[in-house]
């Protein structure tokens, strides 16, 4: 996951970044599918890997936008600063991943293959997160309306 996110930033063709994306994404579904968090994985799949990459990869062909081309002296001699601070936060994340290895190995098991069921989902989301979800439901559709509104304008 972590290579397939690095690709995605660092490459310069706008295409090949999103297909990074939706390999960054199946990776992520693989890591819930291993969780035993079934529902999840299925909708990481279907939601961002399917319908969102192919709105990503629509708009990145239909804008065109060429590949990057590197601009001359972008890396100088006197930003060294720039790979310490970046080497100094690997450092820091990979210190923590190593802390939270060791707490899921004392923590139990199966409380996590529990939280990705569809009857915990759909509780959650109409129990304790039911104004959020409300909220995040009229602010979708407040969006959708403006968008037609707006592209009959342009008609």
């Amino acid at each position: 996951m972590l290579g397939a996110s690095l690709f995605v930033v660092l490459n310069r063709n706008p295409i090949y970044s999103v297909v990074g994306l939706v390999f960054a994404f199946m990776n992520l579904a693989a890591m819930y599918f291993l969780l035993e968090a079934y529902f999840i994985g299925v909708l990481q799949v279907l939601v961002y890997a399917g319908a969102i990459m192919v709105l990503f990869l629509f708009v990145v062909m239909l804008l065109n936008v060429q590949s990057d081309q590197p601009r001359p002296g972008l890396i100088h001699p006197d930003r060294w600063w720039f790979g310490l601070i970046a080497l100094i936060f690997f450092g820091l994340f990979m210190l923590l991943i190593g802390q939270g290895a060791r707490a899921l190995l004392t923590s139990p098991a199966e409380d996590v293959a529990r939280l990705g069921s569809v009857a915990n989902v759909g509780e959650a989301l109409f129990t304790r997160f039911l104004l959020p979800f409300e909220i995040a439901s009229l602010l979708l559709t407040v969006a959708l309306v403006g968008t037609v509104f707006l592209a009959k304008k342009r008609v």
